[in-house]
């Protein structure tokens, strides 16, 4: 005989509770009576005789409760047990934890671990927070009034901090590089400039940054990351610091993107006749022409199907300048953290050091990320990657009842060499509808050695997957109704 799953409730025994509905109403009903006090055991009556004891015994014993509590209880007890298929796989230093419709489970949600990508999730629920879905990013060319379409002088390419800004060569040349969607298009920046009657700058084309500070890259970010995965970081960076016809990202990145749009001014049938540089606005500068990005909730989207690094380390800055003052990491980071715990989430043991998760020195707990994921605006759900369909899911869940369902955010970190601390990591925090309409808010974080590698982590992931799907397989509420 199969024994029972520990905190699981026996079916049959529930469905002998239900039986004893009636009979506790009426207890509670005689218990509410003064002492002497008896009912009639058949007579039913048009009005109550006491409105406090029918008003006291609905609140105490409710058919309409009791059935949908017991049910909910019994089909949460074993998708608990379900996940033991999980937790069973995971090493210490890792982490599950899910909710049902905002009721938590009991797993392994208060250990803390290496975040990698999914620390995103928390970069987007601040900046919906702090900076609004609406939000948008400008960019402006400043400069001399121009005479007869002529501007004698500098003009001045000013950043505000759009991390989608880019050629329109840049985003169909290649897939692969970023963004792949909501570019905000430097081409058109410089037809608006020609559309206002300039044809000739008699000066440079100089890039401003100076809406940030000048930490380009994090410090703490392991070999190979610093100009690959990430960075150039500034408030005015043009196809992630790329220039067409180089293949090699600018040191400089204001100063990258003044020479690509130098290029686009050219197309345009601009003529510039100094060249490029850095520099800011003279006080008597002008705005010529300027462009605004998709509203963040498209931009947020970019970063969190494609894992945007650069997008997220300029979002973090542009919350330090919002919510700090100041458009730095560390100012960012704790706006960041510090509107998370205005929104309710538990902050326990975060530890936040850039906004891309590719530092491995951050640590996050996984009831953290189903806190954040529970109280994000849609803008944010909407925003992950659907699995089977986009960004670093569509290859992943590509059938089955997860396939256009499931949306989350992976994180990956090799954490080179893989055998030795810190561990490799691979995560995935989302959401799934299941089919009886139930919302289950999860993360799970995959802190152990060479886990990021498909053959040891898809087994993990499909076990859970395979949890999820299945939920509901308890009685129904109607099954429970007497």
């Amino acid at each position: 005989m199969t024994q029972p799953v520990r905190g699981q409730l026996n079916p049959v025994v529930a469905l002998v509770l239900v039986a004893l509905v009636p009979a506790l109403l009426l207890v509670g009903l005689r218990s509410l009576m003064s002492p002497g006090e008896v009912a009639p055991a058949a007579e039913i009556t048009s009005e109550p005789s006491s409105g406090a004891v029918l008003a006291s015994s609905r609140s105490i014993m409710s058919v309409r409760r009791v059935a949908p509590e017991l049910s909910g209880r019994i089909n949460r007890s074993q998708l608990a047990a379900a996940l033991q298929t999980v937790t069973s796989s995971m090493a210490p230093t890792s982490c599950l934890a899910m909710s049902v419709d905002g009721v938590p489970l009991s797993l392994s949600g208060d250990r803390a671990a290496i975040p990698a990508s999914t620390v995103k999730i928390l970069v987007a629920v601040a900046a919906v927070e702090s900076l609004g879905a609406d939000f948008t990013f400008t960019t402006r060319v400043m400069g001399p009034s121009p005479v007869e379409g002529v501007v004698n002088g500098d003009i001045v390419l000013v950043g505000g901090g759009d991390p989608l800004l880019s050629g329109d060569w840049y985003p169909n040349s290649n897939l692969d590089r970023y963004p792949v969607f909501g570019h905000t298009s430097l081409d058109d920046l410089a037809r608006a400039l020609a559309s206002a009657g300039v044809t000739t700058v008699n000066g440079r084309v100089l890039g401003d940054g100076s809406r940030y500070d000048d930490e380009w890259y994090y410090s703490e970010w392991g070999d190979g990351i610093a100009g690959i995965e990430a960075g150039p970081i500034d408030a005015l960076m043009a196809n992630d610091a790329r220039i067409e016809g180089d293949d090699y990202r600018a040191s400089d990145p204001a100063g990258g993107a003044a020479r690509e749009f130098l290029l686009r001014l050219n197309a345009a049938g601009i003529q510039v006749t100094a060249g490029t540089g850095v520099g800011v606005p003279a006080a008597s500068d002008i705005e010529l022409a300027s462009i605004s990005s998709a509203p963040l909730s498209t931009v947020i989207a970019e970063m969190l199907q494609n894992s945007d690094n650069n997008t997220a380390e300029m979002l973090v800055k542009e919350i330090g300048l919002q919510a700090n003052g100041a458009g730095t990491r560390e100012k960012g980071l704790a706006a960041v953290v510090s509107t998370l715990d205005a929104l309710g989430v538990d902050t326990t043991e975060l530890n936040l050091v850039d906004g891309s998760g590719l530092a491995n020195t951050a640590t996050v707990r996984c009831q953290t990320f189903v806190d954040a994921l529970e109280i994000a605006e849609m803008s944010v759900i909407d925003g992950l990657a659907v699995a089977g369909v986009s960004g670093t899911l569509s290859s992943v869940f590509t059938e089955g009842p997860m396939t256009g369902v499931l949306k989350a955010k992976t994180g990956t970190l090799g954490n080179l060499p893989f055998d030795q601390d810190p561990p490799a990591v691979k995560a995935l925090s989302g959401q799934y509808t299941a089919s009886g309409g139930e919302r289950l808010t999860f993360a799970l974080v995959l802190n152990q050695s060479m886990v990021n590698d498909q053959s040891n982590y898809r087994p993990i992931w499909d076990s859970l997957a395979s949890a999820m799907a299945a939920y509901p397989t308890g009685p129904t509420v109607m099954e429970m109704a007497p």
